[in-house]
């Protein structure tokens, strides 16, 4: 009789099985092979791949993440399928959206029958997601299950690019990545890539209709959203506040265009599309891809980028932007439409740390300043906002010479920027105090777009 059976009892016969044949017991945690993984892996359909230990410290910041993923993960296998770069490269953006998503398809795939098979071994592991769906009960916070970027950095299968994604040594931008939390330890972990596959040629700085690229290295988090993923999460919660303000079909159909409303309806039906990713589309960086570039610049840039700048087609921004200003100019042959900000945030922690992704570079030429600023209804909550070299910062204390000091609650803070409340009657109407400069905060304020901009445009 078993030792854990009871006295006059039979042991459950699929327990006795286990413990028949079970060869290998739960406590051997001897290291994987990096190369037995690195065939399994591409077994399943990776084009690359590396290991990274958990506890590497570049990845440190999620370690919360993959312990929620995986109880007692130990390691993470990276790895990267390629799309088609000529689908991806067309200006018939349906062709290249369905690129990014059969590929999506195929990371999550190739995940899923590598899990498949370190189960079968014994092994725990887990592969989350390649990209949506996430977690939507965190929105509008942290609803990413793993950042997949940093991992593939630290697995020494590329660099992160100007465009903010990672480019392959040999595939280029033309990748998507994939992880897997594993519970073993490997053998052999990878090590970083020692340069940089980016070719600085700026190409992607000049495909992006909405500038949210920087030559010099800075990124627009807020343009990028606002246009590229219009028809994600955050411009169909604007889309769906444009349905609901709407007073009938003829005010709905002053508000959304015709071709938005297929292009939103699309979207919904066939997963979300993108509006441009014009970046990925011109880079040239990567062995297998930069081929035609170095041969011939000028016809690389004609037979590339030419085309999608030339594209004549809605660009959604921001009021106040950069982007607003500066697109007219660029594209006149581009139509350019205002819409709302679309991420949400209920405390003001949240809302001060998320200025750092609205801020408009353009906006603050010549300004260096400092502004304290103290939620009085929320502890009070001290924060520093600078803006000086056209870049901002905010950091949660108060500085210790300010340039000026801005006194308000919560809901004042919130209204001055979603319903651009002017400064002057923040203070006369709704309490705000400040302390020095007042024309520097109102300079400082207009470094940021309004978010809230929607009104019936119905006649009458």
């Amino acid at each position: 009789m078993p030792q854990d059976a009871a006295p006059g009892t039979t042991e459950h016969p699929d327990i006795a099985r286990y413990r028949t044949e079970h060869i290998s017991p739960a406590g051997d945690m001897q290291p994987l092979s990096a190369a037995f993984l690195r065939e399994l892996m591409f077994e399943c359909g990776a084009d690359d791949c590396g290991f990274v230990s958990v506890a590497n410290p570049s990845i440190a910041d999620q370690k919360a993440w993959i312990d929620a993923l995986l109880p007692g993960a130990k390691s993470l296998v990276s790895f990267v399928i390629r799309m088609n770069r000529e689908n991806v490269r067309t200006t018939v953006r349906s062709v290249a959206n369905e690129e990014f998503h059969q590929t999506y398809d195929e990371i999550n795939a190739a995940g899923r029958k590598a899990v498949r098979k370190l189960e079968a071994m014994g092994i725990g592991a887990v592969s989350p997601t390649a990209a949506f769906p996430m977690e939507a009960q965190a929105y509008p916070s942290a609803m990413r299950i793993i950042s997949h970027k940093p991992i593939a950095e630290a697995a020494g299968l590329g660099k992160m690019g100007l465009h903010r994604n990672v480019i392959h040594p040999r595939f280029g931008s033309f990748i998507l990545l994939g992880t897997i939390a594993i519970d073993r330890e490997i053998d052999e972990f990878s090590s970083s890539l020692n340069y940089a596959p980016c070719l600085d040629c700026k190409l992607c700085v000049a495909a992006c209709p909405v500038e949210a690229i920087g030559a010099d290295g800075t990124f627009n988090f807020s343009a990028c959203y606002t246009h590229n993923y219009r028809e994600f999460m955050g411009g169909f919660i604007d889309w769906v506040h444009e349905v609901a303000e709407a007073e009938d079909a003829d005010d709905y159909d002053s508000r959304v265009t015709p071709g938005e409303s297929v292009s939103m309806w699309q979207s919904l039906s066939f997963k979300p599309g993108y509006k441009a990713a014009y970046c990925l589309s011109a880079c040239p960086a990567g062995s297998d891809v930069l081929g035609s570039f170095v041969e011939d610049r000028i016809g690389f840039r004609k037979r590339i980028l030419d085309p999608l700048l030339a594209k004549p087609e809605t660009v959604f921004v921001l009021k106040g932007s950069d982007a607003e200003e500066s697109l007219p100019a660029r594209f006149p042959h581009k139509q350019v439409k205002v819409v709302d900000w679309t991420i949400p945030s209920d405390n003001p922690f949240g809302f001060l740390f998320g200025l750092t992704l609205t801020f408009q570079r353009r906006k603050s030429r010549g300004l260096d300043a400092t502004l304290a600023i103290f939620v009085e209804d929320h502890g009070p909550l001290p924060a520093t906002l600078s803006v000086r070299n056209q870049r901002v910062a905010v950091e949660f204390k108060a500085p210790a010479a300010p340039d000026a000091t801005l006194t308000l609650t919560w809901p004042v803070l919130h209204k001055i920027f979603k319903d651009d409340l002017p400064i002057d009657d923040a203070v006369t109407a709704h309490g705000a105090r400040i302390d020095g400069d007042v024309e520097l905060v109102k300079r400082i304020r207009a470094c940021f777009p309004v978010y809230r901009v929607r009104t019936s445009k119905r006649a009458g």
